[in-house]
């Protein structure tokens, strides 16, 4: 990719090996490599793919089967074996640490725990600033290399900006999460190369690892990871979902996994600022998910003094932050792009089949719209079109992949809603055929009936916990909101009309599961509050 004034080199997107000699060979298969450590030499596919256990067999390890979704891809010769990574090199006893993982629709978060009983969320720095989240997002693309065009890839705001930097030639994936669940999606092809669910986990877990540095370079065996209540998605397979997360953390090295509700990992991170016992409702809002326990915790009656909780209910909704934008973008963006625009067929005055802005004002469906079949039967479309212009955008829009910029302008004014009573969209996109303006101002008043029946489903499920754990709104002791949709006024509403207001507390917004998740890895019996029936 060429430089360009102002942005940013590739080089600084790809993390480039280090040490790296000219000879360039495929490899296939790992046992191809195994002879050759003997030789004093090691060799390396990528950086996020080098053993972490033991940087001297840098890659033997991993390449079968982690790196079966690259496999083929070109490898290169490094130094010597007995030079290490820097950011792979081990800074404390493999069990030292606690490990929590919150991987979320739109963000994720990495959270550790120490003997001490504190946890810490892993920060990010890029460009001098630092992330407490990694957005839940990947970047694929096609680089030249000595002989072939090689398959590069990133993950998080790394992801962001190569996109931004170079748009044309990227695929760009995000709240890719909401196809774990799904039994219609087996794969998805990206420049070519076949990706199932579980390689796209394992790519994204892997790169975010490598941007962590020091701090992951030595993984725990037992992993803690948030789970949701529901599954997003239609019909969603829980087992299926489970079993694609268990191979991408195998992969990466993980040994121990232990599911946790993301509710119940947000409420025992409430819990241990309780000081005497409370049965506590979590509801925890995410892109993809919304989800509510509720726990009975008593600090110090457990053995050994611990906190006792105990499980009285659980229920989750597959409606969240992606569900309101996409109503923002129904109801005031898809208008201006020929949803439900015409066409003459022969003598018949016929709609544009509206499936395609529906798959649009979809995040996860956003890199599947960019492909030869869907641009060709738009153009189609647009060709025997009545009303031109807003079809011309749309194809406009997909076809230079301004889908991410779109979706960050919905997510601002969903935001400015939080605490205005109105607020204006205004998107601009020049030298692309057309100079792309969208603009709407957006009533609060009209955003609340748009996701009306969206918040009745919140409120049922709502309803499902409280019916299930046998108590009503004044039998709650404390309720804790987390996640950004919390926020928003029309879902805050929900609870004030439940739960005395003074009962309501809200923080963490982004952060709370991740150290809950971590704190739970480091209890005496973390396998416990895997099962949403048994007592810790």
């Amino acid at each position: 990719m060429p430089n360009k004034p102002g942005g940013r080199r590739a080089s600084q997107c790809r993390a480039p090996p280090m040490g790296v000699t000219d000879a360039v060979e495929e490899v296939d298969e790992a046992d191809e490599l195994e002879g050759r450590l003997d030789g004093g030499v090691t060799i390396f596919m990528h950086p996020v793919y080098c053993s972490p256990r033991d940087p001297r067999k840098a890659c033997v390890e991993s390449v079968a089967p982690s790196v079966f979704p690259l496999r083929g891809l070109r490898c290169a010769h490094v130094a010597t074996s007995g030079e290490a990574f820097p950011f792979f090199m081990p800074t404390s006893p493999p069990n030292s640490l606690a490990l929590g993982l919150d991987f979320g629709t739109t963000n994720t978060v990495v959270a550790m725990s120490s003997d001490s009983g504190s946890a810490q969320v892993l920060p990010f720095t890029l460009d001098g600033d630092t992330h407490a989240t990694f957005r839940s997002a990947m970047c694929f693309w096609d680089e030249d290399g000595d002989a072939a065009r090689d398959l590069r890839f990133e993950a998080g705001p790394w992801a962001i900006e190569r996109f931004i930097d170079d748009p044309t030639d990227c695929r760009f994936l995000q709240s890719f999460k909401t196809f774990a669940a799904s039994k219609s999606f087996t794969e998805t092809h990206l420049h070519g190369k076949r990706f199932t669910f579980e390689d796209l986990l394992t790519a994204f877990i892997e790169r975010m690892r490598t941007h962590a540095g020091p701090a992951l370079a030595e993984l725990p065996l037992q992993l803690v990871a948030g789970r949701p209540v529901a599954f997003a998605g239609v019909n969603p397979n829980e087992a299926l979902a489970l079993e694609r997360y268990d191979r991408a953390f195998k992969r990466v090295g993980f040994e121990q996994i232990t599911y946790v509700y993301e509710p119940v990992a947000a409420a025992f991170f409430f819990a241990q600022r309780l000081t005497k016992a409370a049965t506590v409702l979590v509801a925890d809002f995410g892109g993809g998910t919304s989800d509510f326990s509720i726990i009975r915790f008593e600090p110090g009656a457990a053995q050994n003094g611990a906190l006792k909780s105990i499980p009285l209910a659980h229920s989750g909704v597959a409606v969240a932050g992606d569900v309101f934008d996409y109503r923002i973008l129904e109801h005031a963006i898809l208008p201006q792009l020929g949803h439900r625009a015409h066409y003459k067929s022969i003598d018949k005055i016929l709609e544009v089949p509206t499936h395609y802005h529906h798959r649009f004002a979809q995040w996860n469906q956003l890199a599947l719209m960019k492909s030869p079949t869907v641009l060709r039967e738009l153009r189609e479309y647009l060709r025997y079109a009545v009303e031109r212009d807003g079809l011309g955008k749309f194809i406009t829009l997909i076809e230079n992949d301004l889908g991410y910029p779109l979706y960050k302008a919905v997510a601002d004014v969903k935001a400015a809603l939080s605490h205005a009573p109105s607020s204006k969209l205004e998107f601009r996109a020049e030298g692309f055929g057309y100079d792309l303006a969208l603009d709407a101002t957006i009533e609060r008043a009209a955003f609340d009936a748009w996701i009306a029946d969206d918040l009745q489903k919140i409120e049922d499920a709502v309803d499902e916990v409280l019916g299930e754990a046998k108590l009503d709104g004044s039998e709650i002791d404390r309720v804790f909101l987390t996640g950004g949709t919390s926020f928003v006024p029309a879902v805050r509403a929900i609870f004030d009309q439940r739960f005395d207001p003074k009962k309501i507390e809200t923080g963490d917004q982004l952060e709370s599961i991740a150290y809950g998740l971590a704190l739970i890895a480091r209890t005496e019996n973390p396998e416990a509050w895997g099962s949403s029936l048994v007592s810790s």
